[in-house]
């Protein structure tokens, strides 16, 4: 027996001229069947006719035994050969499987007191572009299970302050909190349920509740349809607010779940009820517990965090920045919302962020290289200092009639270093001293005197400009003639 495929290649051969023998060496199969197929137009695949079993009699029987009680594969075999079965074991138990009818589990209907009690779960919705890679997108939804007004608040992550952050939002829209509170086996809720031993709860979860009065009820493991109204509820968002939604930003989901939640899930006719669930809300409302006075810090507390030499801290891929007097500190604290970080150093606040969804990404406050820098420019106008004193006394004297004055000491003492390369030390010193002799506090006065200084001298006889007073001279002139205003007559001939 050959496939389709075979067979198309022996028709083409046979175009081809090749004898049957060729084709069986290229087909690799016997000249025999060569010709068989050379003298067919067209494949018809050979029906396999089913061999008969020794079961074959006792067939009817196993499906009529089976649908009366449900025996055991072995109680059907043992029946079978009081009846004279003289086959094995195997193909009964083939048999039993195949023909064996589906069990359908059976589930009670749970009746729930208005306020009484909430259903809360996760759902998935893919992935969404954050910035330069993309994010789980998850949503979590709580139903009331007396009204079936259910809540829907999207999240990109499915933390514990997540889930704190989404069960605060919750009983805010409610106005109030129902009695008990139904969570699947999460970690988030619960950290391990073992059968026959009481349920282990997250303890930051137990905080939570306490908080706000409510009863933590744990589902049993495997056992989903325990919380079947928020099961259902997950499925209908997938359905009907997601199928076809485009995901672009968490904003924008978040926006039209809000206007899917009020004008189209909780105004239905409710499939069981037969009621809108906003109608029954109306009488549910009043029976919810009262919120507290102050909501809930839902943050988690991440202790010790160490920073680095770039005063950065990593949380959750990215980098964070802190006052950089805090640099390479192994003590301190983070405390994680779901919109912002709060960075402590034992009960300080030093630093807050927004927090972001992105990876790899580096997050510094203007102000935390702050410190840094000022030490920095710190050493280097000591630096200058230093350089300036070392001219000599003169520098001394004049720094301290700069300081004196209460000029901008720095910028004034930082252009006169300038000048140091340009001109030889003892210029500047004279010119230093020429200045404060006549108390000319100024760099702009030092650069006009060193270029005066540096500047060639005409050869033409020029004002005598006097500068110090050590050059004041005794000038001797000679005595002037005044007989020519005594004979005015003479002197106009003259």
């Amino acid at each position: 027996m050959i496939d389709y495929e075979k067979f198309c290649k022996i028709k083409m051969l046979q175009q081809c001229r090749f004898s049957a023998q060729q084709i069986s060496d290229a087909c690799h199969i016997n000249e025999k069947t060569a010709r068989k197929y050379l003298n067919l137009e067209n494949f018809s695949p050979r029906k396999a006719t089913p061999k008969p079993s020794k079961l074959d009699p006792f067939k009817k029987q196993i499906v009529a035994m089976l649908e009366r009680y449900e025996y055991t594969t072995m109680q059907v075999f043992q029946q079978l050969k009081q009846d004279g079965y003289t086959g094995g074991y195997s193909i009964v138990n083939s048999y039993v499987r195949k023909v064996r009818p589906p069990k359908r589990p059976a589930y009670l209907t749970l009746q729930f007191a208005p306020g009484e009690c909430a259903q809360v779960d996760w759902g998935s919705a893919g992935t969404l572009p954050i910035g330069n890679t993309r994010r789980k997108l998850s949503f979590f939804v709580m139903v009331l299970c007396y009204s079936r007004l259910l809540y829907v608040r999207f999240s990109l992550r499915e933390t514990t302050e997540h889930w704190l952050q989404c069960h605060r939002d919750a009983f805010e829209f409610f106005g109030g909190v129902p009695t008990r509170i139904m969570v699947d086996n999460c970690k988030t809720a619960v950290v391990s349920n073992v059968q026959g031993k009481k349920p282990v709860l997250n303890e930051r979860y137990v905080q939570f509740a306490n908080h706000y009065n409510f009863q933590i009820a744990p589902c049993n493991v495997r056992k989903a349809n325990e919380k079947g109204r928020v099961e259902n509820a997950v499925g209908y968002i997938k359905k009907n607010l997601l199928a076809g939604l485009e995901l672009d930003s968490l904003i924008a989901v978040q926006q039209a779940a809000d206007q899917w939640r009020d004008h189209t899930a909780n105004v239905r006719i409710h499939s069981v009820t037969k009621k809108q669930p906003i109608e029954m809300f109306a009488k549910e409302k009043s029976l919810l517990l009262p919120l507290p006075s102050a909501p809930f810090d839902c943050s988690i507390h991440k202790s010790p965090v160490r920073s680095n030499s770039q005063f950065r801290v990593s949380i959750d891929g990215n980098k964070y920045s802190v006052p950089a007097t805090y640099a390479l500190r192994r003590d301190l604290t983070v405390h994680i919302h779901v919109d912002c970080l709060r960075i402590f150093h034992e009960e300080s606040l030093i630093a807050e962020h927004q927090r972001r969804y992105t990876r790899g990404g580096d997050y510094e406050h203007p102000d935390h290289p702050k410190p840094l820098l000022e030490h920095r420019r710190h050493a280097r106008d000591q630096a200058i200092l230093r350089r300036f004193l070392a001219i000599g006394e003169e520098a001394e004297v004049y720094y301290q009639g700069l300081v004196q004055r209460r000029l901008n000491v720095r910028c004034h003492i930082r252009k006169i270093v300038a000048m140091i390369d340009c001109y030889d030390l003892p210029l500047l010193r004279r010119v230093m001293a020429d200045a404060a002799s006549f108390h000319a506090y100024s760099s702009d006065c030092i650069i006009n005197l060193l270029e005066q200084h540096s500047r060639k001298q005409p050869d033409i006889q020029a004002p005598l400009h006097l500068t110090r007073n050590q050059d004041l001279l005794t000038l001797e002139q000679p005595h002037p003639d005044l007989d020519i205003y005594s004979n005015p007559q003479t002197h106009k001939e003259n």
